[in-house]
């Protein structure tokens, strides 16, 4: 069994701000004099996920954060790379900058994205759905200087202060500029191509005005031999604050335009026996430095939206692009406390990266498509229109993958969303407490179009993969510059969709809390409801009788050839409507008692939901006739129950935390390519630990969550008692970092043990553990070099597999952490 090693340093996994700085939450690590020196620990507070700042020593929810200077020291190449820092969180990271799998605690990653923890940017969702197919929400966050902590709240009361985030809230703080000065930071690869710039800078235009300024641009190949710069682009935000006695208002802009390779599972070798299986790379390919992608794809050409021929940037991979406005207001009134936060964000781009549906010997491959005696030619690279004289050395390795090109348009994303809140402290004779009522809305866009293609490529690294054609027996081509269909071929045709559906989310909510001495008590309720109004129209649908595969003379010679054949569109008359409501109840209630002034114990039990919202289009769930639910709001609302309890300690620069949860989770999901519905029910107990120790110029921290889950309930009975897939029973991440004015050094380890690639259990995913390392030095005023390592031991970490067993070529579809990667970087402070 093989090991692969994550960096970060110094990650202070605690929130940090001061009672004064509570009712203005995104100043909390901002620079505010206050902060200069060592903060009690009794000062914490939460921000994220509760009525209004709370210390975290009181109460009774399980809360982390990674502040900016962590941030800058981890240099994390993505937003799952940061996430995945935080106990209880698991981040699938191995995707690239975008398209993470992300989960908490024993809640199942039964879907890609995050499907029960929402993303926000400064308090409000980036998207209202996490998991929107081939759109998640990290795909539109980048974590660079302008974000001023990172604060996550695991189960507990996310459930009734967010829509659809039962397992947990990740916010994105941004910085605001109550710190004057700035930076500039120039950083390249030392062993992989890339080049960026970072920077950032606020300041103080008067005593009652703040603006803050911040982005980001890089382009280069990245962590992988791919052969063209796959990622390109950048971000800049903005705020600008104006503060009053009674309170304050923050007006601020985002533009985000970026372009990056997106990796899917990749063909790996894996022999010995399931449970103790041997994954290695294929000769000639590592699918921990190279890609599917290459530099001899050509641009996909196929039938678009609106069934006109259309092609496409192949190296244009995971594109991007956020165009968001908003404020957030907060004002006293005569003891009551209005907030109000409200956004709108335009958000597009696509989604095209190479998904392997099979592996094979090259000649096996060939037959299997042109009949037995068929033979391969070069249809891209070098030596196109060759013919492949020994199919068995093909490539290195004689592997032929089968591709579906996974081309979806992110026609419109768009997301407007407004949370108005008032919040009164109460005294409640014996104690004092505090009460606040709400209201959000949202309207979230889902406007998507996929567009499938069909290919050959040889399975080689360093970017020189190059497409295949077929000739029969008889010397006919039966493929066409490497499409063998011009459609999901490899998965019978399927999947040529268009989603045209908006959906409406409103939910009122309350929370009480009191405090009675040394004990704390709080409950909060939630109601969402709302409407999902628009079409879906394909041949998935069933709804139009004519067949979803057409003739297309593509190449326009008169001629149809076998690929031309076979031409996936969108029949006009195969709309089907989506027209239903949706309603579900959340309620969370929890209690603190501090034994002592630095040790305190805590109980929660929270009941929250979660609108599947378009993972439910497509499937019995949604009427193709009427649009309607035809089994209620079971088959769009997925149920979480969780009960979590455990020990707080914060005292002389340590600080410990303790929590045993239990989660039950009912859902309905359907699984695309192949299309698959379940209907299952998952239960899950475990233990959360998270603890850091500083003293003098060293610093550690750490954190651990065992988790015992089970399949308790399914359509497949074959899989009740399961361990659902890809739940190891450990996650850990650690650091350890020393630092004076001169120097920095630290290391930090993220890692997971063994878990199951599906849920038959069969396969077994190495567990592995990823170093990450930096060190830094600050040789004048104002100056600091550093070198950041990724992936320090330069090991393999799978997070995923599709096959469920090991298949008889010994050939299974995984994805790899990427490779080790080092980069440079100058910091020039001002």
């Amino acid at each position: 069994m093989q090991f692969r090693h994550v960096l970060a340093a110094g990650v202070a996994l605690s929130a940090i701000a001061t009672p004064a700085m509570a009712q203005n939450t995104t100043d909390a690590v901002d620079g505010d004099p206050l902060l200069e020196g060592p903060a009690a620990e009794s000062d914490v507070i939460v921000v994220t996920g509760v009525a209004r700042g709370q210390n975290r020593l009181e109460s009774s929810v399980s809360v982390s954060s990674v502040d900016a200077e962590s941030i800058a020291d981890l240099n994390p190449r993505s937003s799952a790379d940061l996430i995945r820092q935080i106990p209880g969180i698991r981040s699938e990271a191995s995707g690239g900058e975008g398209n993470a799998n992300i989960a908490v605690r024993g809640i199942p990653v039964s879907t890609g994205g995050a499907r029960y923890i929402q993303l926000q940017e400064d308090g409000l969702p980036v998207l209202e759905f996490g998991d929107i197919v081939f759109g998640n929400s990290d795909n539109f966050i980048r974590a660079d200087r302008s974000v001023g902590r990172v604060e996550a709240i695991r189960g507990g009361s996310a459930s009734t202060f967010a829509s659809n985030s039962p397992g947990g809230i990740i916010n994105f703080i941004s910085k605001t500029g109550r710190e004057e000065g700035g930076a500039i930071v120039l950083s390249t690869g030392l062993d992989f191509d890339t080049n960026r710039v970072d920077f950032d800078y606020g300041t103080a235009l008067s005593d009652v005005d703040l603006i803050h300024i911040g982005g980001f641009y890089r382009q280069g190949e990245g962590p992988r031999d791919i052969g063209y710069d796959g990622f390109q682009g950048g971000q800049v935000k903005a705020n600008y604050t104006r503060e009053f006695d009674a309170g304050y208002i923050r007006f601020y802009g985002k533009y985000l335009n970026d372009r990056t390779a997106t990796f899917l599972p990749q063909p790996v070798l894996v022999n010995g026996t399931a449970d103790n299986p041997d994954y290695t790379p294929i000769a000639n390919f590592d699918p921990a430095t190279d890609a599917l992608q290459s530099q001899y794809w050509t641009d996909p050409v196929t039938l678009g939206r609106d069934n006109r021929v259309d092609n496409f940037d192949f190296r244009n991979g995971l594109e991007v692009e956020s165009v968001a406005v908003g404020f957030e207001a907060e004002v006293d009134f005569g003891g009551w406390t209005v907030t109000e936060r409200f956004r709108v964000a335009d958000n597009k781009g696509g989604f095209l990266s190479p998904f392997p549906a099979s592996a094979g010997d090259a000649q096996g491959v060939a037959d299997g498509i042109g009949g037995p005696g068929s033979s391969l030619v070069f249809a891209s690279g070098p030596s196109q229109g060759q013919t492949v004289a020994n199919p068995a050395a093909l490539g290195g390795n004689g592997i032929v993958s089968q591709i579906v090109l996974f081309n979806t348009r992110l026609n419109g994303l768009r997301n407007i969303s407004n949370d108005l809140r008032l919040s009164r402290d109460l005294d409640w004779g014996s104690g004092s407490g505090a009460i606040t009522a709400g209201f959000y809305a949202s309207e979230q866009e889902v406007n998507t179009t996929w567009l499938w293609t069909s290919h050959l490529q040889t399975t080689e690294g360093d970017g020189n993969a190059v497409l295949l054609d077929v000739r029969d027996a008889n010397g006919d081509l039966v493929t066409q510059g490497g499409n063998v269909g011009y459609g999901a071929s490899f998965f019978g045709n399927c999947c040529r969709r268009i989603y045209d559906v908006t959906y409406k989310t409103y939910a009122p909510f309350l929370s009480v809390s009191g405090e009675f001495g040394a004990l704390t008590l709080d409950g909060s309720v939630r109601y969402d409801f709302g409407t999902a109004k628009g079409r879906i129209g394909g041949p998935d649908t069933g709804v139009s009788a004519r067949p979803g595969v057409v003739s297309v003379d593509f190449n326009g010679d008169g001629t149809i050839s076998p690929a031309e054949a076979q031409t996936s569109w969108i029949q006009p008359d195969s709309f089907a409507p989506v027209d239903y409501d949706f309603g579900y109840l959340s309620f969370s209630i929890g209690a603190n008692y501090l034994l002592s002034d630095d040790l305190s114990i805590f109980a929660r039990y929270s009941q929250g939901g979660r609108h599947t919202a378009d993972r439910s289009l497509f499937s019995p769930a949604v009427s193709t006739v009427t649009g309607d639910t035809p089994g209620g709001d079971s088959g769009v609302i997925a149920d979480v129950d969780q009960l979590e309890g455990g020990l707080k300690y914060q005292g002389a620069g340590v600080r410990l935390y303790a929590t045993a949860f239990y989660a039950k989770t009912a859902e309905t999901n359907v699984e695309i390519a192949p299309l698959l519905l379940t209907d299952n029910t998952y239960e899950a107990f475990g233990v959360e630990l998270e603890g850091s120790y500083s003293f003098g110029p060293f610093s550690l921290s750490a954190g651990a969550t065992w988790t015992d889950s089970e399949i308790e309930d399914a359509l497949n009975p074959a899989i009740i008692g399961n361990t659902p897939r890809r739940q190891a029973d450990l996650v850990f991440q650690g650091t350890a970092q020393y630092e004076n004015d001169f120097f920095t050094a630290g290391l930090n380890a993220v890692g997971t043990t063994d878990s199951f690639t599906q849920d038959n259990n069969d396969l077994v995913l190495p567990g592995y553990t990823q170093v990450n390392a930096f060190v830094a030095i600050r040789p004048v005023d104002r100056v600091e070099l550093s070198v950041n390592a990724n992936n320090l031991f330069d090991v393999y970490g799978y997070t995923e597999a599709e096959e469920g067993s090991i298949p008889g070529n010994n050939i299974v579809r995984a994805r790899s952490i990427a490779g080790r990667t080092i980069t440079a970087s100058i910091r020039l402070d001002f």
